[in-house]
């Protein structure tokens, strides 16, 4: 008898607590019958391989520090990335949770009503987010505690014309996005996911996002027996003729409905069987689905794995992972702004893999439109000269992306004496040429916000002779002068259709991050620099 994992059902909010199996168990088995009746049933289901503690309230020592929450949020982790197929997934399923947490709704299109104490969010193109909870002792030129990192991840997208169709098969044209491990895609069980907009019957249009999470397409390797050099001389596919997924084998009476549309000069966007899944998915007619924008996904579910579960086994990793502890440190420590004098905020940046430039990515003016605006808005409080850019001189940033774990295989890839491990703890990033936009006075104070909860970081530097990426940080830092620390959770396979990072990273970063938001004002008064 075959075995399965159980899935259970799609949680409320994380502050409505639940439990999860035991770390010695996580998974439980259940027949193929029983598989198939689960899989067959509502879309709430969603897979069980975590656990998650009991959280623990936050604490107030006698020297007046906040102490961080001892408990796990890598359950709620799991169930995020099993959600967040897309950045508009992300992005939504994040709206959800701050909704349930009483963060108010905003547009940017209206006033906005701001006061003290409030917390508030809003969305632009559903793949940008910024949240916010304002200090109940804010006062106007009083800084801005911000998280950011960005919701999109490399994949592969389809084309405005995706339907083809070659030897017998109807395949899907598809375009890449970012710089994806390209040969991890291959013989990987693809779906779609995105969103799609609908003639309403009205005359009007919706948007609604779509996620198919049965397999539908897949891009067969070559057989080794028709390709006897592939070990030897590398796996070097074409990306335009050989990373093309298979849809299905083309019958007789498509042949015909593709040779009448030949004829009739007028050749379909999108095969209709394509069109068929979706419309099924959606509740929907076929001939209402007006535009697309649809990723292909991998459809295995984010899980735990190893020996001692201590590894996260996911796609998309780079960088929702970091998306996620900044979410949940942002909406865990909103009960405490009695003391605030700040504002603490979350950004979430689309565009990120392909240079932020675009209107939901870190280039637009969209975080710094806000800041200016909640600035604007409690100015009547207190008036004073030049208050955003008191503000701005006040803030701090915190640009949070995966880092690059040394891998036990290609050690030598890593700078020798900066060589971050797994379980090891947040990586702070430096680069001389501010490919990172740390310095030695951002990464003391992000070092000072662990410290003192005894919070392990590292460091990493690239190796001379190699090129160096960069974030979102150096955008940030340098469109309104900001202070920055560029720091990511360390993970192995980056890019790669399938990541891996360590369980005890994750929690450590909402950790460093809660702490951020919790004791940063309090830091930030014992050191000055331009006095």
């Amino acid at each position: 008898m075959a075995l399965r994992c159980l899935q259970v059902l799609r949680p409320l909010h994380p502050s409505l607590h639940r439990n999860y199996a035991p770390i010695s168990s996580p998974i439980v088995s259940i027949s193929d019958a029983a598989w198939r009746r689960l899989n067959g049933s509502s879309p709430s289901f969603r897979l069980l391989c975590s656990t998650s503690d009991q959280p623990q309230s936050t604490q107030v020592t006698h020297e007046g520090v906040k102490q961080c929450s001892q408990k796990s949020i890598v359950g709620d982790l799991l169930d995020y990335l099993n959600e967040s197929w897309t950045q508009f997934h992300a992005t939504a399923e994040a709206k959800r949770q701050l909704l349930a947490a009483g963060f108010e709704l905003l547009n940017e299109n209206d006033d906005w009503d701001l006061q003290p104490g409030g917390r508030y969010f809003f969305t632009r193109n559903m793949s940008c987010l910024i949240a916010f909870s304002i200090g109940q002792k804010y006062k106007v030129g009083n800084g801005f505690h911000i998280i950011a990192a960005h919701t999109d991840s490399p994949c592969l997208k389809l084309k405005p014309r995706s339907a083809s169709s070659k030897s017998g098969y109807l395949t899907v044209n598809v375009q890449t996005y970012g710089g994806g491990l390209w040969h991890t895609w291959f013989d990987r069980d693809l779906s779609l996911a995105g969103r799609v907009i609908l003639r309403d019957g009205n005359g009007s249009f919706l948007h609604r996002l779509v996620r198919v999470k049965r397999p539908l397409l897949r891009v067969p390797t070559l057989a080794i027996h028709l390709d006897r050099t592939v070990n030897s001389d590398g796996f070097k596919p074409n990306l335009e003729t050989h990373l093309v997924p298979l849809l299905a084998t083309k019958n007789e009476e498509s042949q015909t409905k593709s040779q009448e549309k030949t004829n009739s000069n007028k050749s379909p966007q999108h095969h209709s069987l394509l069109l068929n899944a979706l419309s099924e998915e959606i509740g929907c007619k076929c001939e209402e689905i007006m535009e697309m924008e649809l990723n292909v996904c991998d459809t295995q579910p984010s899980c735990l794995g190893g020996v001692k579960n201590e590894f996260i086994f996911s796609g998309r990793l780079d960088n929702l992972a970091s998306c996620y502890c900044a979410l949940r440190s942002l909406i865990d420590s909103s009960d405490g702004l009695s003391d605030e004098t700040a504002v603490r905020m979350v950004a979430l940046f689309d565009n990120e893999e392909v240079g932020s430039n675009s209107m939901q990515g870190a280039g637009a003016p969209t975080m710094f439109q806000a800041m200016r605006r909640i600035v604007d808005n409690l100015v009547h409080q207190s008036m004073g000269e030049a208050a955003f850019e008191r503000a701005i001189r006040s803030s701090f940033l915190v640009s949070a992306d995966m880092a690059h774990g040394v891998h036990p295989n290609f050690s030598d890839k890593h700078e020798e004496h900066h060589r971050p491990g797994l379980q090891k703890g947040l990586v702070i990033k430096h680069n001389a040429n501010q490919r990172y936009a740390t310095s030695a006075v951002t990464a003391f104070l992000f070092k000072q916000v662990a410290q003192i909860h005894d919070l392990p970081v590292q460091e990493f530097v690239v190796r001379n002779d190699m090129g160096c990426g960069s974030t979102i940080g150096p955008i940030l830092a340098s469109g309104v002068g900001i202070r920055t620390v560029d720091c990511g959770i360390p993970q192995l396979s980056m890019h790669s259709v399938r990541e891996i990072c360590g369980k005890e990273d994750i929690d450590n970063a909402y950790r460093i991050f809660s702490s951020f938001f919790d004791n940063f004002s309090e830091i930030d008064k014992k050191l000055s620099v331009d006095f």
